[in-house]
This record gives structure tokens, sequence and C-alpha cells, in this order.
């Protein structure tokens, strides 16, 4: 008897498609590229991936990137709900300063503490929004 299904990696043209979703959103954050590599867990030198992702290519290859991407769309989506009046202030959160964090932006938060940090904001959210 299998032990537990693992969840399914999307195809590769779902993949494409989550890879122009987060480089759009990264887009209205203004994420600097040494930014955008940190929040993929990807090297900031890593300039080429970032490209290959902003022209569809697949994302998400491994486990640790995949959910990643699927924290930053999360974190997009709980900002869209907490501020649906003002773009402007969900799409400026990211890189500004926060006492939750110790008066970090959430950005710094997960280059300093990786996946962790990630999880850390995307909880703060959650919660601000009472889920």
């Amino acid at each position: 008897m299998a032990v537990a299904a693992e969840r399914e990696v999307p195809s590769s043209n779902d993949r494409g498609a989550l890879a122009r979703m987060v480089m759009s959103l990264f887009d209205h954050w203004k994420l600097s590229t040494e930014d955008q590599a940190a929040l993929l867990g990807i090297a900031t030198s890593n300039r080429a991936a970032l490209s290959n992702y902003r022209n569809g290519k697949p994302i998400g290859t491994s486990r640790d990137q995949y959910e990643r991407v699927g924290h930053l769309l999360g974190i997009h989506k709980n900002l869209r709900l907490l501020f649906p009046q003002n773009r402007d202030l969900a799409y400026c959160w990211m890189t500004t300063r926060n006492k939750a964090f110790d008066n970090l932006t959430p950005v710094e938060v997960v280059k300093e503490w990786g996946f962790a940090g990630l999880l850390m904001v995307r909880g703060y959210l959650d919660r601000a929004r009472g889920v």
C-alpha cells in the first residue's frame, strides 16, 4: 500500500504561466534583480534564470522554488484583499519598513531568513486577514 501521494508538479505550460505571473508581480513590487533572485531562492548572480522566467520558461522545477512562488502569489493575494482600494500600498508593502519585522522590510526578512522568512511574511498577512 502506498504511503501518501505526493503533490503533482504542474505541467511545464502551467509552470511557464507561473513564471510570467511572479515576474509581473516583481515588476509591480519594483524589486531589484538581487531581491527577485533572493525571493525565488536562486543565486543573486543568476540573471539568466530571471530573464528566462520573464520569457515564460517553466519555473519551480524544484519543490522549494515551486512552493516559494505559491507563497509569493499568496502574499500578493493577501495584500490585494487587505488593501482593495489602494493598489499603490499593496504594491509598495513588500519594500516598506514594518515594526512587526523589527523595522525591516518584508523583502529584507526573506533575504535574511530564507524560506522561513517567506513563511513569516505570509503568516503575518494571513493573520492580518483573520485566516
